[in-house]
C-alpha cells in the first residue's frame, strides 16, 4: 500500500516521490527498491508506475518511485542529479517507514534503467551515499549507445563535452553491486548489445 505521497526530495515540482510499503508489518527493517520508469527521458510520471509500487511492496520491500525533470525542460545531467537527490532522500528518511537505508536496490526500465545505472556505476553522482547500493536491476536499459543517433538520445544529451562521460559502460567494474539485466528479444528502440557489453564490463576479462 502507499505509505507516503508526493514527498518532497528537491524545490522543482516534479521533486517528489511515493512509497509503498508491504500491508503487513515487520519487525526488522525491509530492503529498498528505488524504480525509475522510462519514457526516453521525456515522458513519465511516478503515478502510471503505482502498479509497480504494490506490486514489489507485497513482496516484502519498501518501494520509492520518484519524479524527475524531463526533456525538454533539462538535458543530462538533470535527471541524475533529481535521481541522487531522491536517492539521499530515502536514506535519510527511509527508516520511518521500515525501510533500510543501507540496502537500497536502483531499479529501472529503459531511461529509467540507464539513470538507475548512472547512480549506481559513477561515484559523481551519490558520492558516499553509493555505499548504500546493494544492486542494480534494469529492464531493457541503455548503457553502452554512442553515438546518440536515435531522437531521444540526441535531445537527451545535445551539447555533453565529452559523450563518454554518459555511458554506463564506462564506469563499470568488477567492484560494483551485483546487476540483474533483463533485455527484450523483440525491443527495436534499446540495441540488444547494450546488456552483454554492460555485464562483460562488471565482470571484467
Amino acid at each position: 500500500e502507499i505509505v507516503a505521497r508526493d514527498q518532497p526530495f528537491g524545490a522543482g515540482p516534479r521533486n517528489r516521490l511515493d512509497l509503498y510499503a508491504p500491508r503487513e508489518k515487520h519487525a526488522q527493517p525491509l530492503p529498498v527498491i528505488m524504480f525509475f520508469y522510462g519514457g526516453s527521458w521525456n515522458s513519465g510520471t511516478k503515478d502510471g508506475y503505482a502498479f509497480a509500487g504494490r506490486a514489489l511492496a507485497a513482496r516484502g520491500f519498501i518501494v520509492a518511485i520518484p519524479d524527475y525533470r524531463l526533456v525538454p525542460e533539462v538535458r543530462f545531467p538533470a535527471f541524475l542529479e533529481d535521481g541522487a537527490a531522491a536517492v539521499r532522500w530515502v536514506r535519510a528518511n527511509v527508516a520511518r517507514y521500515g525501510g533500510d537505508p543501507d540496502r537500497i536496490v536502483l531499479a529501472g526500465h529503459s531511461a529509467g534503467a540507464y539513470n538507475a545505472a548512472m547512480l549506481s556505476l559513477d561515484p559523481t553522482w551519490l558520492g558516499a551515499d553509493r555505499a548504500a547500493v546493494r544492486g542494480f536491476v534494469g529492464l531493457a536499459g541503455p548503457y553502452d549507445f554512442l553515438p546518440f543517433d536515435k531522437p531521444a538520445s540526441k535531445a537527451a544529451f545535445a551539447g555533453v563535452a565529452d559523450p563518454r562521460t554518459t555511458q554506463p559502460v564506462r564506469f563499470a567494474d568488477k567492484g560494483d553491486p551485483p546487476a540483474l539485466l533483463l533485455v527484450a528479444g523483440k525491443d527495436d528502440l534499446v540495441s540488444p548489445h547494450n546488456a552483454p557489453n554492460l555485464a562483460a564490463a562488471m565482470t571484467g576479462p
